[in-house]
């Protein structure tokens, strides 16, 4: 049962990663009771005695409404929502994990963007294999945790097949410097988090190798154009890669120096091996880990990605990026817009 727009509620964190941390503090500060645990518990135990997560996202202070807690039964225990913040490869075991805890009037909110090595199933796909008629939500938009924790205006969006389920977390989560927008349009508010992390390591490489903005620019239009044409293929509303969680998020992503997948390209292009520039960043890279899913997805539908496909290939070691840049430069003549 939906509750009242502006009720406080018992929030679930599982991942205390950048953007978890981040999320809860948003919403402890908005006066909502969360709870929030991870696997390494040494820096759960930092996090209670510091007031802040100085691991994934220093100098964000928690307020008194936010506690870090030992285990995901612990987190979940009388929750109103269960909010998952773990990297899209982690999330299977992470929801295995605390499904016994999640209840079937329980919203489950998700901030995971990727495709599932491997099934090439999303997230909510893989929500809805194990527990089925999950009242599920997609939160996504461009939003950088190092802004979102300090309380930047940021705004995004909140994806359910059910509006009535997408409103509610917009209620929840809504706040004066944190715009929330509704979307019913999960598959292509789903596809579009994933998919722009590879074209913004695309954007990296580009600007590693010291091209200029002319490159960004078609990097970021041809892969929105790819990312569409897949989009559609699975049946999303083509109106959404125009949003928030389409050209919104490939923008930021694209551009700033707080986007991983953007500096781990810029090594990439600047020589550095892969793997090394992975290790480099310190962090889970998404576009790196959801590469090859995207081009087995785009395989498998029959549709034409050569940017995701040239950046895979760079990926496995296959070429490089100067290889790349006469791959994609290279191709045969057509039309700008498909039909």
């Amino acid at each position: 049962m939906a509750l009242a727009a502006n009720e406080k509620k018992t929030i679930g964190v599982i991942g205390a990663g950048s953007w978890g941390t981040a999320l809860a503090i948003t919403l402890s500060n908005k006066g909502h009771e969360v709870r929030i645990t991870d696997l390494n518990q040494q820096m759960l135990e930092d996090m209670a005695k510091d007031r802040e997560n100085k691991k994934y996202l220093p100098g964000a202070k928690f307020g008194d409404n936010l506690t870090p807690v030992k285990d995901a039964e612990t987190a979940l225990d009388g929750a109103d929502v269960a909010l998952f913040g773990v990297p899209a490869q982690a999330f299977r075991k992470a929801f295995q994990g605390a499904l016994p805890y999640v209840t079937d009037d329980m919203l489950v909110v998700n901030v995971a963007k990727g495709i599932e090595r491997g099934t090439l199933c999303r997230m909510s796909e893989i929500a809805e294999e194990l527990k089925p008629g999950l009242r599920y939500v997609a939160l996504s938009g461009p939003s950088h945790a190092e802004e979102v924790g300090i309380g930047l205006p940021t705004t995004v969006a909140v994806a359910s097949f059910d509006s009535r389920v997408a409103k509610e977390a917009q209620d929840i989560f809504m706040t004066e410097r944190f715009r929330i927008y509704t979307a019913t349009d999960l598959v292509g508010v789903e596809l579009g988090g994933s998919l722009k992390n590879i074209i913004a390591l695309g954007a990296g490489i580009s600007d590693g190798m010291g091209f200029g903005d002319n490159a960004k620019a078609a990097l970021m239009t041809r892969g929105l154009a790819e990312i569409r044409r897949l989009g559609v293929r699975l049946g999303a509303d083509p109106a959404t890669f125009l949003g928030l969680t389409g050209v919104g998020d490939l923008i930021v992503t694209c551009t700033s120096m707080h986007s991983r997948n953007r500096r781990c390209g810029i090594m990439i292009g600047e020589g550095v091996a892969p793997d090394e520039a992975v290790e480099r960043v310190g962090m889970v890279v998404e576009g790196m880990t959801t590469a090859i899913a995207a081009k087995q997805l785009a395989e498998r539908e029959g549709v034409e990605m050569p940017i995701t496909e040239t950046i895979n290939d760079v990926i496995d070691g296959k070429i490089t990026a100067k290889e790349a840049v006469v791959q994609l430069m290279g191709r045969d003549r057509k039309p700008e817009i498909d039909r």
